[in-house]
C-alpha cells in the first residue's frame, strides 16, 4: 500500500517518494525512476519519519540509489521540532532490541524480494547508529553499514539488550562511523571501543570520522544554527552519499 506520491527531483537522478505499508510495517520509500539495484535501509533518530529524513532519503534516490526508512514510532508521527523531544526520548525507552531487529530484517526482505535491489546497506542517526551497528553484526546480507553520531552511551539504557560493541565487531561489511568531537551523550572512551571493534574485523574496511567540536546529533536540523555542526553536516553528507554508491551501485 502507498499514498503520498511526492514531487521528482529536479536535481540529480528523478524520483519518487511515497509512504509504504510493508508486511504491516509503515515505511517512507523513496525511489530513482528508472533501474536501481541499490538500496539502503535507513533507520532515524528520535525525530523519526520526520521532514529532515524525508529529505536523507530523497537524497539517495537522487543520488541513483533506492531508500526505504524504518518507522521507529510504528504510526507515531516523526517531528524534528525540539518541543517534542522529551515525548521522543520516552518513546525510545519503549523499543525493544530483538522485535526492532526483527522489523528490520522484513525490511530488508522487502528490499531484495520486492524492490529488485542487488545490494543493500543500512545507515542510521543517534539510536538509529546504534541500531545499524547492530543490525550490520546480525545481517550478513548488508553491503555496507554506516552511524551517524550512533547513541552508544557508557552506560548502557534499560531497554539496551544488545551490546552495540560486541556487534560492531560481528560487521562482515564495509562500515563507517561518524563520531561528533563534543558529544555529550557519548563519551570518547565509548567511541573509542567502537573504533577499536572496527578495527578488530578481517573483514570489510573500516571508515571513522571524528568532527572536532561537533555535538551529539550534529546533523539534526535544530542544530544546524551551530556553524560547527553545519559544517560537519555539510562535509561529511557527500562523502557518505560516495561510500554508499561505492558499496551499492557494484
Amino acid at each position: 500500500m502507498a499514498d503520498e506520491i511526492s514531487t521528482p527531483s529536479t536535481a540529480g537522478v528523478p524520483f519518487a517518494g511515497e509512504n509504504v505499508t510493508v508486511a504491516g510495517l509503515n515505511a517512507y520509500q523513496s525511489r530513482p525512476l528508472g533501474d536501481s539495484t541499490g538500496g539502503m535501509l535507513l533507520l532515524p533518530s528520535v525525530s523519526g519519519i520526520s521532514p529532515q529524513l524525508r529529505e536523507f532519503a530523497d537524497g539517495l534516490a537522487a543520488a541513483g540509489v533506492t531508500a526505504l526508512s524504518w518507522d521507529l514510532w510504528r504510526g507515531r508521527p516523526g517531528s524534528d521540532d525540539l518541543s517534542q523531544l522529551e515525548t521522543q526520548l520516552q518513546w525510545v525507552s519503549e523499543l525493544n532490541d530483538e522485535s526492532s531487529l526483527t522489523e528490520m530484517g522484513q525490511l530488508l526482505d522487502h528490499m531484495f524480494d520486492e524492490l529488485g535491489c542487488r545490494q543493500v546497506g543500512v545507515m542510521g542517526w543517534c539510536v538509529g547508529g546504534r541500531f545499524a551497528l547492530l543490525l550490520g553484526g546480525r545481517d550478513s546480507r548488508l553491503a555496507n553499514v554506516v552511524a551517524y553520531h550512533p547513541t552508544v552511551p557508557d552506560t548502557p539504557a534499560p531497554n539496551h539488550t544488545l551490546d552495540a560493541t560486541e556487534f560492531t565487531a560481528r560487521i562482515a561489511a564495509p562500515a563507517m562511523i561518524l563520531y561528533p568531537g563534543a558529544d555529550e551523550v557519548v563519551s570518547v572512551e565509548s567511541f573509542r571501543r567502537l573504533q577499536a571493534a572496527l578495527d578488530s574485523r578481517t573483514t570489510g574496511p573500516s571508515i571513522t570520522h571524528v568532527y572536532p567540536g561537533a555535538g551529539h546529533g550534529f546533523t539534526g536540523r535544530a542544530q544546524q544554527g551551530d556553524p560547527i555542526n553545519k559544517a560537519a553536516t555539510d562535509l561529511s553528507w557527500p562523502q557518505v552519499i560516495a561510500f554508499i554508491r561505492a558499496t551499492t551501485l557494484v
